[in-house]
């Protein structure tokens, strides 16, 4: 599909002048994988009278670890993501994620940044970012922000970025507390598609958890009442089963051309025990290597 939209584009070398054209242009939308903003484009779903193409901007593209908290820059890609010895090291769901986006052609050009700042529902990073307690760097001319997470996400394809406001990076502090994480993906077919259901549970060494979900609700969903269920317990099925009584109120997901909202809720908690399960076994080294697709796995993994 061709484009057939006028806009003006623009390439600043440094952030002060991408800041000073965002400040300027009001109706200017940031360029930098383009995979979504391109899209919206070619299907009028976007219609920006400027283009600011920031993938000039080298120092938006770095990785860094530093005083137990982990930065992931704007013009960082899923592809990097999964290279990354630091995430190998530090934080492997994040690659385990990054895997699962679109094909490795999206993956070579998508951001991180670019996928939070699309803000759609079935988006990968969403739950990834919500169970890490991710802070959002914004900068304008004037000043920087720190957005957390949670204040991030106003409705489908809406955020708390003001006009003027170009996002620099994702912060993540890593838990003090030894952790493993499962994400699990819920798609039509195996290969390029989008997310019918997600979810992401990070299991911590003193006995505590995160439970995410995306894909289920306008904004990505952290679970925490089944975060308090859980507690310091014993994993047993019993509280498995508690746990995925809770999860009918708790998503809201809806009825689409990818899939009904009665399959997208059972199949929540189906991909939960086995998201948790493997986590478990992840945290005491008996569990399969990141990347396995578990809702793929006939019986799930066991504790």
């Amino acid at each position: 599909m061709p484009i057939v939209h006028d806009f003006e584009y623009f390439k600043p070398a440094k952030i002060t002048e991408a800041l000073r054209l965002l400040s300027k242009h009001k109706g200017a939308a940031v360029f930098a994988g383009g995979t979504d903003i391109i899209n919206e484009i070619k299907e009028g779903i976007a219609m920006p009278d400027f283009l600011i193409d920031i993938k000039g901007l080298s120092s938006l593209n770095k990785i860094q670890f530093k005083d137990g908290k982990l930065s992931i820059g704007a013009l960082v890609t899923f592809s990097e993501i999964l290279k990354s010895s630091v995430i190998k090291k530090r934080l492997p769901v994040f690659a385990e994620v990054a895997r699962t986006v679109g094909s490795v052609g999206i993956r070579n050009r998508a951001t991180m940044v670019g996928n939070i700042c699309s803000a759609v529902p079935c988006m990968d990073s969403g739950p990834l970012l919500s169970a890490f307690d991710a802070m959002i760097i914004v900068q304008s001319l004037k000043s920087k922000r720190r957005i957390p997470i949670f204040d991030w996400f106003r409705g489908p394809r809406k955020t708390a970025l003001k006009k003027g406001e170009l996002v620099t990076g994702i912060e993540i502090t890593i838990p003090k507390k030894k952790n493993a994480g499962c994400y699990a993906k819920l798609g039509r077919y195996t290969g390029e598609d989008l997310a019918q259901a997600s979810v992401l549970v990070l299991a911590l060494a003193d006995h505590t958890y995160r439970v995410a979900f995306g894909s289920v609700g306008p904004v990505p969903i952290r679970a925490r009442q089944i975060e308090e269920l859980l507690g310091e317990e014993e994993i047993t099925d019993i509280l498995i089963a508690h746990a995925q009584a809770l999860i009918p109120g708790i998503v809201t997901p809806i009825t689409d051309i990818r899939a009904s909202k009665e399959y997208r809720l059972q199949m929540c908690q189906v991909m939960f025990e086995r998201a948790l399960r493997t986590a478990v076994s992840r945290l005491a080294g008996v569990g399969p290597e990141y990347g396995i697709n578990v809702t793929e796995q006939i019986g799930g993994v066991a504790v």
